[in-house]
């Protein structure tokens, strides 16, 4: 999966864009996701009928749709072919949040938690990094994790000799060329490069917990008219969770599927959700939402995609979004709230209130 931060100008003008989602009652509601450990369970959710019974409980009807492109996805989203996406943090607040498209957190699903990793090829350190190359995909949370591995040991993107935009797709190849010294990218590449014996991973998001949140984002106008869009959405999601987090044959058929869809086995798939801080529990992904760090990890995410130019078109600084929590507490500008962190859908979840 693709995971960038590329903030595109087809996301905005959003008013004049035919099919525009309105904030109007309404029965027909669609969701895009795409491929990425922390997502699978959306294209299960279709595939089960497990959404589709959640959404008939609530006599709505909700469309799961896999896009290839991740991008593609949350630009379609923004543009409002979509009610909701799957996407980071970080993305969310670059893409959507930051071309005025008011979006609310719905479900946070996980953190990456050593998916992603900055990985030197041979001996040294990130203080080795100073002057060498870097290959990852420009603008993605792998750049972020780059900017984060490398403030960590007192260095900066200038003490590099610069990155070198390298799709994903060719990130595998690309380690095994000469020319290529280092390398960040995200699972399941990290561990197919980390079967080289030259690989030396130095930095993995491991080292900042929370900080590479996946989520299901959905349009704050379309949630409020339409809260039953919202329980349905969580409650499909966490009787999946309950199911894929057991060692139950359904568990285990749920995963599988998954693993197939993605790509990979079983083995790979569970090796990859090892590194990825499910929250199987809506209780435990309220709490993480509610226990103070996020705002402090949005600032970061702001100051970053401000630096790289890319936290909405003309953005005059890191504060031009603003970022609501559910303290009611908000960083950014209090005037441009378009990113909120809402646990009441998560809440109702965890005590049975769906």
């Amino acid at each position: 999966m693709t995971r960038l931060a590329l903030a595109t100008t087809t996301a905005l003008s959003l008013a004049l864009v035919p099919g525009f989602a309105t904030a109007q009652d309404r029965t027909e509601f669609r969701v895009a996701w795409s491929i990425y450990v922390g997502w699978m369970p959306w294209g299960y959710l279709e595939d089960s009928g497990i959404m589709d019974r959640w959404a008939e409980r609530y006599g709505i009807d909700v469309e799961i749709v896999q896009i290839n492109d991740y991008v593609e996805s949350i630009n379609l989203y923004t543009a409002g072919e979509f009610d909701g996406v799957s996407a980071t943090n970080m993305d969310t607040l670059s893409i959507p949040a930051g071309s005025g498209v008011d979006t609310t957190a719905l479900i946070v699903g996980d953190f990456s938690n050593g998916n992603d990793a900055v990985i030197l090829k041979g001996e040294g350190t990130l203080e080795s990094l100073a002057g060498m190359p870097v290959n990852l995909v420009e603008l993605s949370v792998s750049h972020y994790l780059l900017a984060r591995a490398l403030d960590s040991v007192g260095l900066a993107e200038r003490d590099l000799a610069g990155v070198v935009n390298t799709s994903d797709a060719d990130m595998i190849a690309a380690f095994q060329t000469d020319d290529v010294q280092a390398v960040v990218t995200w699972n399941p590449l990290v561990s197919t490069i980390a079967e080289d014996p030259e690989a030396n991973i130095l930095f993995t998001s491991a080292d900042i917990p929370g900080e590479i949140i996946d989520m299901m984002v959905v349009n704050t106008e379309v949630l409020e008219a339409n809260p039953d869009f919202g329980r349905a959405l969580v409650g499909a999601w966490y009787e999946l969770m309950a199911i894929m987090s057991s060692d139950t044959e359904e568990g285990i058929a749920a995963r599988t599927a998954m693993a197939e869809a993605s790509g990979t086995d079983l083995a790979g798939y569970d090796a990859q959700l090892a590194s990825t801080e499910m929250f199987w529990d809506p209780a435990d992904a309220v709490a993480f939402v509610e226990s103070g760090a996020l705002p402090d990890t949005m600032v970061n995410v702001a100051e970053f995609l401000f630096d790289q130019g890319i936290l909405g078109e003309g953005a005059p600084s890191a504060d031009f979004v603003g970022v609501a929590y559910p303290d009611g507490s908000i960083t950014g500008d209090p005037g441009n709230v378009q990113l909120r962190f809402d646990t009441s859908f998560m809440r109702m979840a965890a005590e049975d209130g769906l």
